[in-house]
């Protein structure tokens, strides 16, 4: 398994229903990403997993 230059993952469910799965680099990707499909993605069935961030970050802040 390589290494992937793509830090964000975005799930996001559509109006429509469509599901949304891409990946950006940075967080500028992920904000002009995000600008783009602004009108076709509900705000608040969208998830962003940032891929970086240390495993015990993430357990403290689901908790």
């Amino acid at each position: 398994m390589g290494n992937s230059s793509c830090r964000y993952v975005i799930n996001a469910v559509g109006k429509s229903g469509q599901i949304y799965l891409t990946h950006c680099e940075d967080k500028n990707a992920l904000k002009k990403w995000i600008a783009e499909h602004e009108d076709k993605i509900i705000m608040n069935e969208i998830k962003i997993t940032d891929k970086k961030r240390h495993p015990f970050l993430k357990w403290l802040i689901k908790k």
